[in-house]
């Protein structure tokens, strides 16, 4: 019995003992609190806000101090499903919307509002409805930024006392009905077709252009060298004969040997393989005369000189063959002559005969 009882008091002991070592566990274990990095923890005595927990270690009173959940203090991406809105010209709209945001205070985040993340949720879908529904379908197509802006815009105000900063939002998609989306679909292969039809046909003008201006200057430049042709060819016509005429004023030919060259070019006249006629000139006899008359008394040995024609024909006209053996005496003559007046007086001349 003795025993039994020194046993139960020390049994009772060693149990307060332990429920004393539990207790101040329990009490450190609440005390101590350890924030992660972007995080933010709201600290409430006996039921009113106290303080805002920063990231790292802080103490808390046990059981006087409760701490709420914690707030994540990053940037939180958003996507919310479509939204049908309704467009200025009646049609039917859906929208899909990403909202990025960032909760700046943590006291504000829990005490304004209920469901921060809700309202921003069905304040972006109101504010949505309002800016789209002052703007067409090709409006609300062609005016994302636009339409991104005044979103940010009216969200960053309205959550600003909420604690929370908006700070970029984008549109998706812009779905519009089916029926829409096949005329759209229509127009724009019918814009395409025309655009193709203006490229092709300022391109075909251009090319038109471009070769009828080539040809201007191809025949612009064909004319002018035509023209230096003509000039040139002019200018070496106009030297030759400035050169011949000079040669022969001073050369100071007499009428014999003018007559001989007379006599020896009148057969280049029929040396064309088609000559079927020859008009002979009546100067013909006159230079056979005339080569009589220069070398006195060798007239008589002429052939007989055809009859002179009218005056006023000027020219008579014979067969080629007949010409070309009438061109061919006379040259025979004009040899002998100018060969019999070498011997009697050389040098007389001043030319030797053409072979």
């Amino acid at each position: 019995m003795n025993d039994l009882e020194s046993v139960i008091p020390a049994a009772i002991g060693w149990l307060l003992a332990i429920a004393v070592f539990i207790f101040v566990l329990v009490v450190i274990a609440r005390s101590i609190r350890i924030i992660p990095q972007a995080s933010a923890g709201i600290v409430e005595r006996l039921g009113r806000y106290h303080k805002t927990l920063m990231p790292g270690l802080n103490l808390l009173v046990p059981f006087v101090d409760r701490l709420r959940p914690l707030i994540d203090m990053r940037e939180q991406v958003v996507s919310f499903p479509p939204q049908p809105v309704i467009t200025e010209d009646n049609l039917v709209v859906s929208i899909d919307t990403v909202v990025y945001f960032q909760v700046t205070d943590a006291r504000a985040a829990t005490y304004e509002i209920a469901n921060y993340l809700g309202a921003v949720e069905q304040l972006t879908t109101t504010t949505l409805r309002n800016v789209v529904g002052g703007l067409n379908l090709e409006e609300a197509l062609t005016s994302r930024d636009n339409i991104n802006g005044q979103l940010r815009v009216v969200l960053d105000e309205a959550t600003g006392k909420w604690g929370i900063r908006v700070g970029r939002v984008e549109l998706k998609a812009i779905d519009p009905p089916h029926s829409i989306q096949d005329s759209m679909e229509k127009q724009m292969r019918a814009e395409r077709d025309r655009r193709a039809a203006i490229l092709t046909a300022e391109g075909s003008k251009q090319s038109q252009i471009l070769e009828a201006e080539g040809r201007r200057q191809a025949e612009i430049l064909k004319a002018e060298g035509d023209k230096q042709a003509a000039v040139l060819r002019a200018q070496g016509e106009a030297e030759a004969i400035e050169m011949v005429f000079n040669a022969i004023h001073v050369g100071d030919p007499d009428e014999k040997l003018l007559a001989y060259q007379y006599l020896q070019t009148l057969p280049k006249i029929s040396e064309s393989p088609s000559s079927k006629l020859w008009i002979i000139p009546s100067e013909l006899t006159e230079a056979l005369k005339g080569i009589g008359d220069a070398f006195g008394g060798r007239a008589s040995t002429y052939p007989p000189s055809p009859s002179r024609p009218p005056r006023g024909s000027g020219r008579s006209s014979t067969t080629a063959d007949e010409a070309l053996a009438q061109a061919q005496a006379a040259a025979s003559t004009a040899d002998d002559i100018a060969a019999q007046a070498r011997e009697s007086t050389p040098g007389a001349a001043g030319v030797d005969p053409a072979p």
